[in-house]
């Protein structure tokens, strides 16, 4: 099993920037690809950024040159630097990762992130 931890959500005005972490436990090893989700109210949940153990990077159009996901192997943690935020960025933040093992994927708790105008 692997526990994921996020930290870092808040409130902060259009343009501004957030870091979120999302700190890993457990059977770091069966770790494979990352990633962090974003649930906004009344919408599915869609994928923000991915990261693969090779260190690929994959992001949704919505946020391209605007976030940074990143790990720290050493750390066992994850990160999504967030700049330029806009209010269409507001939603609770989740941090997943994709398991080698069963149950083969593992969620965080989730972190809200809202951006005012």
């Amino acid at each position: 099993q692997v526990q994921l931890v996020e930290s870092g959500g808040g409130l902060v005005q259009a343009g501004g920037s957030l870091r979120l972490s999302c700190a890993a436990s457990g059977s770091i090893f069966s770790i494979n690809a990352m990633g962090w989700y974003r649930q906004a109210p009344g919408k599915q949940r869609e994928l923000v950024a991915l990261i693969t153990s090779g260190g690929t990077t994959n992001y949704a159009d919505s946020v391209k040159g605007r976030f940074t996901i990143s790990r720290d192997n050493v750390k066992n943690t994850l990160y999504l630097q967030m700049n330029s935020l806009k209010p269409e960025d507001t939603a609770v933040y989740y941090c997943h990762a994709i398991l080698q093992l069963r149950p083969f994927s593992s969620w965080g708790q989730g972190t809200q992130v809202t951006v005012s105008s």
